[in-house]
C-alpha cells in the first residue's frame, strides 16, 4: 500500500499544464496565463474601486444624501469599451491558438493509433508490427499524429505536459498532433468517468530522439523470443492451456486475443495495469494470484492456478522483453 501511494503522489506532482513539453502545450499555456493576467487586472481593478468607493463615500455624522449621477458618458464608453475589447481580443487569440494546435488530419496516416479500454490503452504503430499498452513511445521535434478511438465507453486522453485533452468515442476516430520538445517521461491520465478502475487508467508517454525511438520501434515490432529456461516454458505451456490466449496476444505464438493487452514484450515495460505498479516479479505474481483484489472490477478474470503454476507463468511472462 505504502508502495503504491508512493506512486500516486509521484505521477500528481508530475502532472501540470504550467509545465509545457510541446509547441501545441506552449500555445495553451500561453493563453492560459494571458487569461491569469487579465483576471488578476480585473480583480485588482473591482478590489481598488470597491475600496474607493467604500472610504470615499463613507457616511458621516450630518452629511447629506450624496449627489446622484445619472449620466456619465466617459465612464460608461470605458465600462462597455474596455471588456468588448478584451473579449474580442481573447476570442481572436484563441481561435489562433486553436488553429494552431487543432489543425485537421486530411487523409494522412497516423504516426500511432491509440486505442482506450475499460481500463488500459492500447497503442500500435501503423507500417510496423510494433503494438504496446499504457507506455506510448514518441519521438522529439517531430510532428506526429495521433488516431483515437475506444473499445468500449468514452475515454479521454489527457497529458497535461504536452498539451490539450482528446476525446475517445466509440465508433468514432479522433486525431491530436503533437510535437514534443525534449526527451523524457510525461505521466497523463483518462479524464473521463469511465468505470469503476477510471482512476488507475494511466498515461505514460516516453519521448525519445529519433535514432532510440526508431530502435525502439524496431526491437518491439519483433515476435516475442522463445522461453529458454525450464520453469518459462512450463509457464508458456500453462499459458496456452488455461487459454490464456483467448484475450492475450504474444506475437510468434499462438496467443491472438485482442480484448486484453498485448503481452509480446510485456516485461520491458516499466510499469504494469495502467500505471498502477512498477513491473516486477512480485507485483506480476500478486496480479496472476487473485486480478480482482488487486484492481477491483478489472475484466481479468481470476484462475484458480496452484502456486507452482503461477511462478511458471511469472517466469515465462518476465521473459516477455
Amino acid at each position: 500500500m505504502i508502495l503504491v501511494l508512493t506512486h500516486i503522489n509521484t505521477i500528481f506532482l508530475s502532472l501540470s499544464i504550467f509545465q509545457p513539453a510541446s509547441s501545441q502545450a506552449d500555445h495553451i499555456a500561453t493563453l492560459t496565463n494571458y487569461f491569469i493576467v487579465a483576471a488578476a487586472f480585473i480583480l485588482l481593478v473591482v478590489t481598488g474601486l470597491l475600496i474607493y468607493v467604500i472610504l470615499r463615500f463613507k457616511a458621516k455624522p450630518g452629511d447629506a444624501e450624496p449627489r446622484q449621477v445619472r449620466r456619465n458618458k466617459k465612464v460608461e464608453a470605458v465600462m462597455i469599451g474596455v471588456p468588448f475589447l478584451m473579449v474580442a481580443g481573447f476570442f481572436i487569440y484563441t481561435i489562433n491558438v486553436m488553429q494552431e494546435v487543432h489543425p485537421p488530419a486530411g487523409n494522412q496516416v497516423p504516426d500511432v493509433i491509440v486505442t482506450g479500454h475499460q481500463w488500459w490503452w492500447e497503442a500500435s504503430y501503423p507500417g510496423t508490427g510494433a503494438v504496446t499498452a499504457n507506455e506510448i513511445h514518441l519521438p522529439v521535434h517531430k510532428k506526429v499524429l495521433l488516431q483515437f478511438s475506444s473499445s468500449d465507453v468514452i475515454h479521454d486522453w489527457w497529458v497535461p505536459e504536452l498539451g490539450p485533452k482528446m476525446d475517445m468515442m466509440p465508433g468514432r476516430k479522433t486525431h491530436l498532433w503533437l510535437t514534443i520538445n525534449e526527451p523524457g517521461v510525461y505521466e497523463g491520465a483518462c479524464s473521463e468517468f469511465c468505470g469503476e478502475q477510471h482512476a488507475w487508467m494511466r498515461i505514460r508517454v516516453v519521448a525519445q530522439r529519433q535514432d532510440e525511438y526508431e530502435r525502439w520501434l524496431q526491437q518491439k515490432s519483433q515476435p516475442a523470443q522463445e522461453p529458454q529456461h525450464p520453469l518459462a516454458l512450463k509457464g508458456e505451456a500453462i499459458f496456452n492451456l488455461a487459454t490464456c490466449g483467448n484475450c492475450h496476444t504474444i506475437r510468434g505464438t499462438a496467443a491472438q486475443g485482442q480484448s486484453g493487452p498485448d503481452l509480446t514484450h510485456f516485461a520491458s515495460r516499466t510499469e504494469m495495469l495502467a500505471g498502477m505498479m512498477p513491473t516486477t516479479e512480485d507485483n506480476l505474481r500478486d496480479w496472476l494470484t487473485d486480478p480482482q483484489q488487486v484492481k477491483p472490477g478489472a475484466h481479468m478474470p481470476r484462475f484458480i492456478f496452484e502456486q507452482d503454476s503461477i511462478n511458471a507463468l511469472v517466469a515465462y511472462i518476465s521473459g516477455l522483453k
